[in-house]
């Protein structure tokens, strides 16, 4: 039997990213896409709680099926999970994201959220970004690289409860792959205020990422911004575990 991959996204599903992604991996096995219906960038690992949800089939061909919803990207794994697929997912793949998902992006990410989701049900996950947010960005010279890392990801699946995050710098040419650790950094004078005619303000998310660690040869933020695909395993268990070695001095 072939495996079955699910893809997702946060770019909704005419994005070019997913689109390429779907022809990257089609021969690795039986692809089913559920993307939301339109940009859903920052959703995290939001989902839908008061809003009815939709399904529409797109698409469908040989050996894919393209599905959009309403809703956020988490939702779309879910409305797969229970609506879609007639057996568990041999593998889930988010992306390919226009942007950056790198250090901090990480908990803001539907990207990411794709792939938590499936890795909290225990399905290998692996979310793929490009640091371009250019609508028609170029990412062929991704593909050898996606489909490496699909197949080992197929063949030998992942620890449970860890799934990747793997970022692309927008260069010709890649300086190799690096493991990583997120970077420690934040976003800098991220509100903007206007005035409306009418007489009340209004305000935008913006802003700046502001690197604290660039020297940091471990980090993805600086494999990225010296040309390196940067891996970045990431856990679902969020549990500090080195401050439950001092739980006596709260208990």
């Amino acid at each position: 039997m072939r495996p079955l991959i699910l893809i997702s996204n946060d770019d909704g599903y005419q994005a070019k990213g997913i689109n390429c992604l779907v022809e990257m991996v089609k021969d690795l096995g039986d692809v089913v896409v559920c993307a939301p219906e339109g940009p859903r960038s920052g959703f995290s690992c939001a989902f839908s709680v008061t809003t009815p949800l939709t399904l529409t089939l797109r698409e469908q061909r040989e050996g894919v099926e393209i599905w959009s919803s309403n809703g956020t990207p988490v939702d779309c794994v879910k409305l797969a999970l229970a609506k879609i697929v007639t057996r568990t997912p041999d593998l889930v793949l988010g992306g390919i994201n226009h942007g950056d998902n790198g250090s901090v992006n990480t908990h803001y990410s539907g990207t990411m959220g794709v792939v938590m989701e499936g890795c909290m049900k225990h399905i290998p996950s692996v979310a793929y970004s490009l640091c371009d947010h250019d609508a028609d960005a170029d990412f062929e010279p991704l593909r050898p690289y996606i489909r490496k890392y699909a197949e080992k990801v197929l063949r030998e699946g992942l620890p449970k409860g860890i799934c990747l995050n793997i970022n692309f710098p927008q260069v010709k040419s890649f300086a190799g792959v690096k493991v990583c650790r997120m970077a420690q950094g934040s976003w800098c004078n991220e509100i903007t205020t206007s005035h409306h005619p009418r007489g009340y303000d209004y305000y935008w998310m913006v802003g700046h990422y502001r690197n604290d660690e660039p020297e940091q040869e471990d980090t993805d933020n600086w494999a990225l911004s010296h040309g390196y695909v940067a891996i970045t395993p990431t856990l679902a268990d969020v549990t500090a575990h080195e401050f439950l070695k001092r739980k006596t001095e709260w208990e």
